[in-house]
């Protein structure tokens, strides 16, 4: 029985050991991190709090890449990118009010993005989930090869 009970507790501590190496942190993300549940603020563009693209024109501007000021005007930047294609620090780009491009926010990897939503503020969400899924309309490429590498590097 003591046999079973260390060989489980070596394979949990070395499962969690692998797990830990694989999700590293890198510059974006410990930002991103350092976010989280910043409130919601209507055409906040400070950690006091963030609208949409307040939060992603702040974000970039940590690494002295410039952002248009709305979501509508990020839209027009960098290289459009097609949803299968999407790279961590890409801008993603979605339809809340009906009335075109309204909401933005930074892919991250594995099919989540951060934002800031009204209700959460600063989060991380699913691309997949049914509502954002439904009102995904674009993405676009605003890192070059260099700003890119630098991002997302692990530390």
């Amino acid at each position: 029985m003591r046999k079973v009970v260390v060989g489980l507790f070596s394979f949990v501590l070395l499962f969690s050991f692998m797990l830990g190496s694989a999700s590293a942190e890198t510059p974006l993300s410990a930002e991103v991190d350092a976010l989280i549940g910043t409130p919601y603020k209507w055409a906040g563009t400070t950690e006091e709090g963030f609208d949409c693209s307040g939060f992603t024109q702040y974000l970039f501007a940590k690494f002295d890449i410039k952002l248009s000021r709305s979501s509508k005007s990020q839209a027009k930047e960098g290289t459009e990118v097609d949803k299968a294609d999407l790279k961590v620090g890409d801008l993603v780009f979605f339809n809340t009010d009906g009335k075109g491009i309204s909401h933005v926010g930074v892919y991250m990897g594995d099919g989540e993005f951060a934002h800031s939503a009204t209700d959460d503020g600063v989060m991380i969400s699913r691309m997949d989930e049914k509502y954002y899924a439904k009102r995904y309309v674009t993405a676009r490429r605003i890192l070059g090869d260099d700003d890119y590498k630098k991002l997302t590097a692990e530390q």
